[in-house]
């Protein structure tokens, strides 16, 4: 199921101006991906290109390629809805519908896609998911009951439920932890830890420790100043990075001498 990443060139824009300036680089399969940096470095930005949902705002757009099982996503026909399909997107704040229920909600994106689905299919696959995203225990026996009814943490979880019940190959999450607890925290990175056997993932996180703990690889996204670009200073083993960077604006970052 989960697939290589290959980035080459990419240039990100909010109308003219350039966001995010020639990021290139391989995103490995079945492996986690932290992207850090200070704000407004372009991490989010960077992360919203791999599934094409920079385009939402009117006037961006990007120049470069983002290759997926040999395939441009940014190819002429290429339509983003599928894109959306194959790379799943988890925010940073728990987004359950709320007027839906828990079952409803891990069906939402299948619907969405016009997929028609058995009743023996759709229980199936409301198990595997809930499973998947380690939360079928905790509401097994209340999968009617709101989706909005749950903690910051399992609603989180369900909405990696709700990603995961499309069948992606890449999962993509931009901090998906910032707004909860540290219990709920570590709950979520343990199920990364799993989901990375099955996706490639790739995750936006402000906790340094986080990226320490969860990925295989860390990408280090830096500024030059106020209205520049940000770009991609070092990728690396994510022990590298934080053991031994090769660049000193990584260690400072990691050293807390700013950002």
């Amino acid at each position: 199921m989960s697939k290589r990443i290959d980035v080459k060139n990419l240039d990100i824009y909010y109308g003219d101006f350039l966001a995010v300036k020639d990021v290139s680089v391989t995103i490995e399969p079945r492996s986690v991906t932290a992207l850090i940096g200070p704000s407004g470095c372009g991490k989010s930005t960077f992360l919203r290109s791999l599934n094409r949902m920079h385009e939402v705002i009117p006037g961006a757009h990007v120049q470069g390629e983002v290759v997926i099982d040999g395939e441009n996503l940014y190819g002429k026909g290429v339509d983003p809805v599928m894109v959306r399909r194959k790379v799943g997107m988890v925010f940073q704040k728990p987004n359950p519908f709320p007027t839906m229920s828990i079952r409803e909600n891990v069906l939402a994106g299948v619907k969405l896609n016009n997929k028609r689905i058995k009743k023996s299919d759709a229980d199936e696959l409301v198990e595997t998911s809930l499973r998947g995203a380690n939360l079928w225990n905790e509401v097994k026996d209340r999968l009617d009951k709101p989706g909005s009814g749950l903690s910051g943490g399992q609603q989180q979880r369900l909405c990696i439920a709700r990603t995961i019940a499309v069948r992606p190959e890449v999962v993509l999450m931009d901090e998906p932890c910032s707004a909860l607890d540290p219990i709920s925290t570590l709950a979520v990175e343990d199920l990364i830890a799993e989901l990375k056997e099955n996706y490639t993932i790739v995750i936006v996180t402000h906790n340094m420790q986080q990226a320490a703990r969860c990925s295989d690889r860390t990408g280090f996204f830096n500024i030059e100043g106020t209205g520049k670009p940000g770009q991609l200073v070092e990728f690396d083993d994510t022990q590298k990075i934080f053991n031994n960077p090769s660049e000193k604006a990584t260690e400072d970052y990691i050293s807390g001498r700013f950002g």
